[in-house]
């Protein structure tokens, strides 16, 4: 892939080829974003006439995204950084879109291909489909029912400018059946990050666990959510609940930066030394490795849910709602008030003697990627995909 910087339409220089613009803004997404884009090469490579043009717009600035990181990772580097996050959502938004349609009024791609649910998704999208050019939501589908949280405002307004929607679960299939959106437009085409679950954890497979963690068993922490972390009460509850829950089993916490101000204000930090292993936030493929190695998961991450499931450790969510009902169904998440001290102290101790299920392939069978493309392709110029 060429390096980040501003390259002209030359980068495309066969006028037949498709064209392919991506656009991402988090960590996370680059993540996702890579399984598809290797995909991609390697169509390249195979002779097909395809090419990626990724745009990041800077909505989460990452300062450990040096050149290291994406060799590491082996993601490719995005080919335009828009600097863009700091900027509240209203300002934040308004100005990926006017940055993003000078990108799409340039390079007049055949697709857009957006991801998951940040104001870069949405704003990626709205740039698009105003330019008339078709719109692909990876991770379409998914709900919280949780008007409050701004991702959920951006999924829904994504995928229902989208031509196309690749829905990972089958219950994201009925979620957008209900809205009025089905047919042809809406792939069950599995989950990106399954995908990215074995690539990453081949790779992760040598690494050491980070220092202090020890081999003993262990809850695997992470807390970062603002409705979490900004409410005193919320996080006085987390910390109670943890707390009591070592005494079963110790707790290993990568702690945000977000959570440790807030813990430090609290003057909780102290008792968590106590009781837990804490880090510094570790990186994508140290957090595979903690994943693979722990008891259980506790966690207010979506994506983490998820993760828990794919390396079959049962999970605890400190959360009221989320969009992967599928795992409570079947019991491989729980779901708790983060309030609750007691409950999330008591589902810590019943998790560690849980067993996961990970035979239903609830997210596909690791190729998702590969159905992702093959649809791009067989849907040049989203001829093929209109919205009812």
């Amino acid at each position: 892939m060429p390096e980040a910087g501003n390259p002209s339409s030359a980068a495309f220089p066969n006028a037949s080829t498709m064209k392919i613009l991506t656009v991402i803004g988090a960590r996370p997404q680059l993540v996702k974003a890579a399984v598809v884009s290797h995909e991609i090469q390697a169509r390249q490579q195979a002779g097909t006439a395809v090419q990626e043009l990724i745009v990041h717009t800077g909505q989460h600035f990452d300062k450990n995204m040096s050149d290291v990181f994406f060799d590491e990772m082996s993601i490719p580097r995005p080919h335009r950084m828009l600097a863009l996050g700091g900027l509240s959502h209203g300002a934040m938004t308004g100005r990926m879109i006017e940055q993003i349609e000078s990108v799409l009024v340039e390079e007049r791609p055949d697709w857009m291909l957006v991801y998951g649910d940040t104001n870069s998704t949405m704003a990626g999208a709205l740039a698009a489909v105003k330019l008339h050019i078709p719109v692909a939501h990876v991770e379409a589908g998914l709900r919280s029912w949780n008007r409050a949280m701004p991702e959920e405002i951006n999924r829904v307004v994504t995928d229902h400018v989208s031509s196309l929607l690749f829905a990972p679960t089958d219950s994201a299939v009925a979620n957008l059946k209900a809205e009025g959106i089905a047919g042809q437009q809406v792939v069950r085409t599995g989950d990106v990050m399954f995908d990215a679950s074995l690539f990453y954890a081949s790779k992760a497979v040598n690494l050491p666990l980070p220092a202090g963690v020890g081999n003993r068993p262990f809850a695997l922490v992470t807390i970062h959510r603002a409705e979490n972390t900004d409410d005193p009460k919320r996080l006085q509850a987390i910390v109670e609940a943890l707390e009591r829950a070592s005494r079963a089993i110790h707790m290993v916490f990568p702690v945000h930066p977000r959570t440790r101000g807030a813990l430090g204000r609290l003057g909780l930090l102290d008792r968590l030394e106590a009781i837990a292993t804490l880090l510094d936030p570790v990186g994508y493929l140290e957090m595979v490795q903690l994943e693979k190695a722990c008891t259980l998961v506790v966690t207010d991450s979506g994506g983490v849910q998820k993760e828990a499931y794919f390396f079959g450790k049962p999970c605890v969510t400190l959360r009221t709602e989320t969009e992967w009902t599928e795992l409570v169904e079947i019991g491989a998440n729980v779901l708790v008030a983060p309030d609750d001290a007691q409950s999330i102290a008591q589902a810590i101790a019943d998790g560690v003697q849980r067993t996961v299920d990970t035979s239903a392939q609830l997210y596909g069978d690791g190729h998702a990627a590969a159905h992702i493309v093959d649809q791009l392709l067989s849907n040049l110029h989203g001829s093929a995909c209109t919205n009812p």
